[in-house]
């Protein structure tokens, strides 16, 4: 029902900027958490970003914080990672995902829909 899809991965050199773009089709409330998480390889998946589609509210990894600002295009139905100053430990594959507004945003379970990731390689 709901369909998430990732774009804009790549590689960039270290303190290079990336944008990463999530659209979301299919049955979306406009109450809905947004956010998003990332797996580097042996690693657990970890919280990135996140956003509210009513209010505004944003939230942070203290990793990111600084460096990486997240928005949306409620016409578009398209959430956004804006990704500056970017650190080879940035490297890892992003989901993009979606949770009930009542979510705790920071935890990958309160989540309901992924999309399949977009890769972000960061080099030295």
């Amino acid at each position: 029902q709901v369909q998430l899809v990732e774009s804009g991965g790549g590689l960039a050199q270290a303190g290079g900027s990336l944008r990463l773009s999530c659209a979301a089709s299919g049955r979306i409330f406009n109450n809905y958490v947004m956010g998003w998480f990332r797996q580097a390889p042996g690693k657990e998946r970890e919280f990135v970003a996140a956003i509210r589609w009513i209010g505004f509210s944003t939230y942070y990894a203290d990793s990111v914080k600084g460096r990486f600002t997240i928005s949306r295009d409620t016409a578009k139905n398209t959430v956004y990672l804006q990704m500056n100053i970017l650190k080879p430990e940035d490297t890892a594959v992003y989901y993009c995902a979606t949770g009930p507004y009542s979510a705790s945003v920071y935890y990958q379970t309160d989540y309901d829909y992924w999309g399949q990731g977009t890769q972000v390689t960061v080099s030295s």
